[in-house]
C-alpha cells in the first residue's frame, strides 16, 4: 500500500503543476493566449459543459467496468492481481504524463487512463473489502457524496475559486505529495515515519486533513471546467478537464478508504 500512495501522490501533483497552476492567474489575455490558444472565430468545435459533462461520465463507466473485472479476478487470482495493480499504477502514471504534456492527446489518452486506474481501484477495494466488510460501499458513498455537496456549495457561490483558494489548495495538495514521496523513499530503507499512516488519533487526523484537501481540489476542476467553456477552449478540452476531475475522484477515493480503514482497524 505505501507504494500505491506514492503512485496516487504523484499522479496528483503532476496534475496540479501541469493542470491547476495555469488557472490560477487572473489575466484574461494570459488565460486566452498561453493556456487555451483557440481562435475567436471558432464557433464550432469549442469545449462546453454538457461536453464535459459527458465525458466525465464515460470516464466514470469505463472505471466503475474495470473495478469491476478486476475485483472479481482479484478474488479468484490474488497473486496475479498484486502483478496487475504494481502494473497498471505504473501504466496510469505514464497516461497521465503523456495527457498532461499533450493536451490534444487526451481523447485517446484519457480513457486509456481511466481503464488502467479502474484496474487498479479493483484490486484495491477488493483487497480492502476482505479485510473490513462493507467499507467499499461507505467510501463510495462519500467521495460523491462530497462530490454533490461541493458542486452545489460551487454554484451557489459559498465556495469561490479565488486566486489566494487556488494557491493554497495547491501548496497543500504539493505538501501531501512530499510527504508521501518521503514515505516512499524512507520505505525503501527500511525508515518509516511514525504516527501519521498508523491508526492513532494522529493518523486518523492526517487522513482527515488530506481528505478535506483533495475534497477541495474538486473546486480547482469545476472552476477550471467553467473557465474552458467560457473561453471557448478547443474541443479536446472537454477530455483533458474530464481527466483532471477524474484523477481527483480517485484520490479523494482512495483517501477516504485510507481513513475508513484507520478508523475501522481500531474495533
Amino acid at each position: 500500500m505505501l507504494f500505491m500512495r506514492s503512485i496516487d501522490a504523484l499522479h496528483k501533483t503532476y496534475i496540479v503543476v501541469n493542470y491547476k497552476i495555469p488557472m490560477r492567474t487572473a489575466n484574461p489575455a494570459l488565460n486566452q493566449k498561453t493556456f487555451f490558444n483557440y481562435s475567436m472565430g471558432n464557433t464550432v468545435n469549442y469545449m462546453t459543459l454538457d461536453g464535459t459533462v459527458n465525458k466525465s461520465l464515460t470516464l466514470l463507466l469505463l472505471v466503475i467496468i474495470m473495478a469491476a473485472i478486476s475485483w472479481n479476478l482479484t478474488l479468484a487470482y490474488p497473486a496475479v492481481a498484486i502483478v496487475g495493480l504494481i502494473g497498471a499504477s505504473i501504466a496510469g502514471l505514464i497516461f497521465a504524463i503523456i495527457t498532461i504534456f499533450k493536451h490534444t492527446w487526451a481523447p485517446i489518452t484519457a480513457p486509456i487512463y481511466a481503464l488502467v486506474e479502474g484496474v487498479v481501484l479493483g484490486v484495491i477495494s477488493s483487497i480492502f473489502e476482505q479485510q473490513f466488510s462493507g467499507i467499499v460501499f461507505q467510501a463510495v458513498l462519500l467521495t460523491f457524496g462530497t462530490l454533490l455537496c461541493l458542486l452545489f456549495a460551487y454554484k451557489s457561490g459559498w465556495i469561490r475559486a479565488t486566486e489566494n483558494f487556488k494557491l493554497g489548495i495547491v501548496a497543500a495538495t504539493g505538501a501531501v505529495f512530499l510527504i508521501y514521496l518521503a514515505t516512499f523513499i524512507l520505505g525503501l530503507f527500511g525508515i518509516a515515519i511514525p504516527y501519521i499512516h498508523e491508526n492513532g488519533w494522529i493518523g486518523i487526523g492526517f487522513s482527515l486533513i488530506v481528505v478535506v484537501i483533495a475534497a477541495l481540489n474538486l473546486v480547482l476542476d469545476f472552476d477550471f471546467i467553467e473557465k474552458g467553456a467560457e473561453h471557448r477552449a478547443p474541443k479536446y478540452m472537454e477530455w483533458y478537464a474530464a481527466f483532471g476531475l477524474m484523477v481527483t475522484l480517485i484520490w479523494l477515493y482512495l483517501e477516504i478508504l485510507r481513513l475508513l480503514t484507520k478508523i475501522r482497524s481500531r474495533d
